[in-house]
Parts: structure tokens; sequence; C-alpha cells
């Protein structure tokens, strides 16, 4: 069973969700607490012992290549002022050279499009997917236990966590062959936004995916589906009839920052992490909490 050494992250997306901040800037750039989105993201795949990261970009897309690249200026300036614990968290960030790459979707046509255009870099092995608004709270993170059950089991595999009942005609929900109430759950089917009555079960699809390279030739004739764009659920239920899919439970917590209210509770889970802020912080939402009106 081949190792997951690769990862690609679409990053090529308008941020249409978080308007206007992501006018300016990416959206993978918005800030929790002091790293930017894609930095949890990028750790998070290391921590599983990805070798190779790459990133499918677009337009105005740049200021992604620079974070993980020296700034000199930025550097030499520290030194000279003696911030050595801030220099050395900036240079952390520096990938190794020849583990990272870059692609452009140079048309938004979707997701599994975006993943496609990936085919060359990532050659014919199984590789993770990672969507970058899509941040997740937890030790081990969700790729490391992906990464290990997948070494036992091997096929594909997707992250799901579950979600209210009356919730799931908001989410893209699997549908079990096996004990759904186990970690590691064999799949039969996934089902994109059921009705309530109808759902399958109620483990949502999250942003993390364990896939092998015959999906890309699903995508390469997928026809163009809700949105008009290439959509890689549709490509993964094609190869879901040749090859096993397994779901994984994650322990984790999942934060979907592209959207302003997931943002915001993003920065206040992974704030209350953070041992310098915790009290003062905790302090700060109990007062504004005793001010707020009741509703």
């Amino acid at each position: 069973m081949s190792k997951i050494r690769k990862i690609v992250i679409p990053v090529a997306g308008h941020g249409t969700r978080v308007l206007p901040a992501t006018k300016s800037i990416p959206k993978e750039m918005l800030p929790v607490v002091d790293k930017p989105l894609i930095d949890y993201v990028v750790e998070e795949a290391l921590e599983a012992g990805i070798e190779h990261i790459i990133f499918v970009t677009g337009r105005n897309k740049g200021a992604i290549e620079d974070y993980f690249d020296h700034a000199f200026e930025l550097e030499t300036a520290l030194a000279e002022k003696g911030k050595t614990e801030l220099l050395e968290a900036c240079q952390s960030k520096v990938l190794t050279a020849g583990s990272i790459s870059y692609t452009r979707q140079q048309t938004p046509s979707g997701l599994g499009h975006a993943i496609w255009c990936a085919r060359e870099l990532v050659g014919h092995e199984p590789f993770a997917i990672s969507l970058p608004d899509v941040i997740i709270k937890g030790q081990p993170g969700c790729l490391k236990e992906m990464v290990d059950h997948y070494a036992k089991v091997g096929g594909n595999m997707i992250a799901v966590e579950e979600v209210p009942q009356a919730d799931v005609n908001k989410y893209g929900i699997i549908a079990p062959k096996g004990d759904a109430g186990a970690d590691l759950i064999e799949m039969s089917g996934m089902v994109e936004k059921p009705p309530v009555d109808e759902a399958p079960s109620n483990l949502s699809i999250t942003g993390r995916y364990i896939l092998q390279p015959e999906i890309f030739a699903l995508l390469a004739n997928t026809k163009r589906g809700a949105g008009n764009e290439i959509q890689l659920t549709d490509a993964m239920a094609g190869l879901m009839t040749s090859q096993s899919f397994f779901a994984n439970r994650f322990s984790g917590e999942s934060h979907d920052c592209g959207s302003k209210l997931g943002w915001l509770k993003a920065n206040i889970a992974f704030g209350l992490d953070r041992q310098e802020l915790a009290k003062d912080l905790k302090d700060y939402i109990s007062e504004i909490s005793g001010q707020a009106p009741n509703r």
C-alpha cells in the first residue's frame, strides 16, 4: 500500500462568502488569532507525514506563495532589533525547497476541476486533499487520523462529522454500509443535501479526503453538475462503483471559515486554546454576554 506523500490544496476560489475582506486578500490568508487559515491546513498536513504540498492557485494568490517563503527585509529588521522569538516564528513557516508546488486553475470551473489541474504533479499515486477554508481543531489532527486509518484499510477515505438531523439538508451526507457509530465506516454512497426525512445518516462530509489516482480519469470525463461546475463528489460517486470508500469520523472540531460566522467562531475557539489569551478572552466574552439583551 503506497504511503500518502502528497496533498492537493485548492486555493483558487474568490471567497465570495466573506467579501469585501477577500476583495484585497486571498480568503486563505484571513487570520485566525495570529496565523492565516492556510497555515493551519499546512501544519495539519505536515503532522500527517505529507512530503509534498500542491497548491492549485488562481489570480491574486501570490500572498500564499510569499507566506511560505523567506521575507528577507522583515527577517533582517527583526534580527537587528533582537526580536528573536518573532524572527524564529516567521522563519518556521518557510517550507523545505522542493516540497511545495503551484499550478493554476485558469477558469473557476469547480472543485473537481481544481483537483484535476493537479494531475501531473500528483502522478499515479494516492493523495490527500484539504479544503483550506475548513480548519480542524484537535490532536491528533484530522488528516493524521485518516492517514493512520488508510494504512490499515487502503481504498479511498472521506472525513465526516455528525450534524443535527434537522440540518442534514445543508450538507453532503454519506450512506454507511457498516456500523455508523464506528470511527471508521465503510460507505455505500453519498447524497448531496438530502431531504431531512430521506437522509441515510447524519454524517456530513468535511473538507478532507484521501483518493486513489484513478479519480483523475473520472474527473476528465465528468460533466458539469451543480452550479454548472465539475463536482468532485460526482467523480467520487463513479469511483465508488469500483473501489472501496471509507468515512473517518474524526475526533476534532471543524470550523468553516469560508463563512463570516464560522470565521468568528474559529477565532474564539482557537483563541481560548492560547494560554496567554484565554483568561482575558473569557473575561471579555462574559462581560459582553452580560450586556447582551435577552432574545
